[in-house]
Parts: structure tokens; sequence; C-alpha cells
């Protein structure tokens, strides 16, 4: 609890996986991805309830190892690989709060496949939604200049390679860019109006957290390397 607003953690992890079988079970430096979450979710002061949203015993298996409630099994029609994210937030929420027959006033989204997040930027992100009256706090972090749209290319349906955007042409030097950002994974903070009644993930009172490090999303075998990589250089 974080000045008495009842704080509810979601754990996304669904059994399928197209890049990885058995993803949300892969080990970094030893430990399930599950179990990453557990190492910073564990005798927090601020979460009061851990859950893990899966459809695969397995996984279940693993959550409840490490102290992780699972109350529910996700249904079929919200374990494809095109469920959004506010869909499994919004069940894990109503089917929550109908199991604990209390209200949650903030939810955080946490998912397995950012294992280097740390206990400071759950807290913060707290933090952030709570004294700033927001909708939803997002981490992100800042884009290499090289990823900006405007230098992208493409290949078009006659394999002749054209730019993105055609403002890209006016482009010669990176200082000319705008600074974008992009979600790291890190964490999620809602609001349950935000999740519940405005639907949506990123409204207009949507504040950045933003993350200094390197932070890597697992969707390959090479995400994993990376990360084993950043851990053991001690990069963050």
């Amino acid at each position: 609890m974080y000045k008495n607003k009842n704080i509810l953690a979601v754990v996304p992890a669904r059994g399928g996986s197209k890049g990885i079988k058995h993803k949300n079970l892969c080990r970094i430096k030893g430990k399930s991805l599950i179990e990453h979450v557990s190492l910073v979710t564990g005798n927090s002061e601020c979460i009061d309830k851990v859950i893990v949203s899966t459809d695969s015993d397995k996984i279940a298996e693993e959550a409840k190892k490490y102290n992780m409630e699972v109350p529910f099994y996700r249904p079929a029609d919200l374990s494809g690989d095109r469920v959004g994210d506010l869909e499994v937030l919004s069940h894990a929420l109503i089917e929550t709060e109908k199991i604990d027959k209390i209200k949650y006033d903030v939810i955080l989204m946490l998912q397995p496949t950012s294992p280097l997040r740390t206990k400071k930027h759950i807290s913060d992100a707290i933090k952030m939604l709570v004294n700033e009256n927001r909708d939803s706090v997002c981490s992100v972090s800042e884009t290499d200049s090289k990823s900006h749209p405007l230098k992208q290319l493409m290949i078009n349906k006659d394999d002749c390679l054209l730019l993105y955007d055609e403002e890209g042409k006016n482009i010669i030097a990176r200082q000319q860019l705008n600074t974008l950002y992009h979600r790291n994974g890190l964490v999620y903070a809602f609001t349950r109006e935000c999740i519940l009644n405005k639907h949506a993930i990123l409204t207009m009172n949507t504040a950045a957290l933003l993350t200094k490090g390197m932070y890597v999303s697992i969707d390959t075998l090479w995400d994993i390397k990376l990360t084993e990589f950043i851990i053991n250089e001690n990069i963050n």
C-alpha cells in the first residue's frame, strides 16, 4: 500500500510464444523469468498482492514456487498472441477483486520478459502515478537516433528501397532529429479508472518514467545472451 492505495501487481505470462518456446520459463543467470519477477516484488513495501495471469500449468507451478498467487487461469480467448495488454489487465483486475472482495486503486503490469527491472523502477512508477495524479505511468528509454523513423527504409511491392517517411530526405545530421522514446517493458502503472473506465494503456495524462541504462525485452535467444552480458558486466 502507498498513501492508502491498494496496489495489485499483475504478471502476464501466457504459455504460448512464437519466438522462444516456453519463453516465460527461460532462465537468466540460472533463474527463470518468473523467478526474476518475484525477486523485485517480494517483501515490497508498496505492493499488496502479486498475481500471475497465465493459461499454463507449468508457469502456474513456477509462480507458486516463488510465492506468487495464481488465483485463476486465463481463459483461452485471452491467451492468443494478438490479445492486447488492456484485455488481460481488465480480466485480471475484475477477477481478483471478485475473489478478494476489495477494490485495487493501482494496478501494475510487470512483464516477465523484462528481467533487468529493479525494485526502484517499481516504486518510482507508483509514486509518480499517485503523487502526480496520473492515469498511468510507462517506463521508457531514449531511442537511438539510428532507429529514428525518419532514418528508416522500406521495400515496396516492386522490391524497390524507399524512405519510410519522405521527410527523411531532409535529414543530414542526427542533430536535426527530435529525441524519441520507446517503451522498455520494465514497469507500467495504472489507476483502476484508467483500466476499467477509460479502457486505455496510454492517455493524455500518462507520465513517462525515463530510465537510464541498457534494458532488454526478451523475445529471442540473442536477447537472453545480451541480458546476461549486461548483468555480468554490471553495465546498469
